[in-house]
């Protein structure tokens, strides 16, 4: 057996970086016997074959996953959301941001195109909720720095609408990957998908992932959170979780709320309280069986 990371998967075969080589793999039947499915980042055991294909035998245990991106074992998650073209939509933010924290992973968002539009406003909204949020541009290079400090001995997954610039973000930062990048589509107001999968790129110490961007339609099937999990995914939430009047607050309408009091009293953001509230119609009625279907 040899160990190794999954970096690729292409049609059904999927790359894994050992010590000494990448090989190209088949996963065993039995695992989707067992409900298994293996993902980019997931830590795995190969048989090596001279005259064949070689082949994952297992996938080691998981200390998290992603359903969008489909990736494993993630440290940080950098939300990547420019200022303008296409326009930064907090909601979808704010649902990356849950699923992050609800899952273990640093979420940290950029705002890219900042040499066309200040994201201070958006940057205020976060660093009031405790998540780090870092202005970028390709143009003049401002906030390289600090995400290249992100990344040392880590799993780092860029993730965002299509046409943010996440491929141009990996660029600047890393000129000699050159992943190909795409204009934005005026008729549609959205980023062509210029990344189709998800692929690791091995840095001098740790990986960085780009993934294909999606659409705001797609967002409707991203992680679904639990309604009983969902205020522990807002870390602003915290110091008030236990303070409300009645123990079964669901911290949307009721009469006093110790979070509705601090959204009033400008210690939590509107928008914040607004997405936690729309994330929270969405699954207050759904069963187990339904939160599972949602995201399958």
């Amino acid at each position: 057996m040899t160990k190794g990371i999954i970096i690729g998967l292409i049609g059904g075969f999927y790359y894994v970086e050992t010590a000494d080589a990448v090989y190209e793999c088949k996963a065993r039947g039995n695992f989707r016997k067992k409900g298994i499915k293996p993902l980019v980042g997931d830590k795995v055991e190969i048989s090596v074959n001279k005259s064949g294909y070689c082949s994952i035998d297992e996938v080691c245990e998981r200390k998290n996953s992603l359903i969008r991106p489909p990736l494993a074992n993630i440290d940080t998650l950098i939300i990547v959301a420019s200022t303008c073209d296409p326009k930064p939509n907090t909601f979808i933010i704010d649902k990356m941001t849950a699923a992050a924290v609800v899952k273990g992973i640093e979420p940290v968002i950029v705002f890219s195109k900042s040499d066309l539009s200040s994201p201070k406003d958006l940057i205020n909204i976060y660093e009031k909720a405790g998540i780090r949020a870092i202005e970028f541009s390709s143009v003049d290079g401002r906030g390289s720095d600090d995400i290249l400090e992100l990344l040392p001995n880590k799993v780092t997954a860029l993730t965002g609408n299509s046409g943010v610039g996440k491929s141009t973000l990996i660029n600047t930062l890393f000129p000699q990957m050159q992943i190909d990048t795409g204009d934005i589509s005026k008729k549609l107001g959205r980023g062509r998908h210029t990344t189709r999968t998800v692929d690791l790129y091995k840095l001098d110490s740790g990986y960085i992932a780009d993934t294909p961007g999606f659409s705001t339609v797609d967002i409707e099937r991203y992680e679904i959170i639990e309604k009983e999990k969902l205020p522990n995914a807002f870390p602003e939430f915290e110091e008030y979780i236990g303070l409300c009047r009645f123990n079964s607050c669901s911290h949307t309408c009721e009469k006093g709320c110790a979070v509705i009091e601090a959204v009033e009293q400008g210690k939590i953001s509107v928008s914040r309280f607004e997405s936690y509230k729309m994330m929270y119609d969405e699954v207050k009625d759904l069963k187990k069986w339904q939160q599972k279907n949602a995201v399958s």
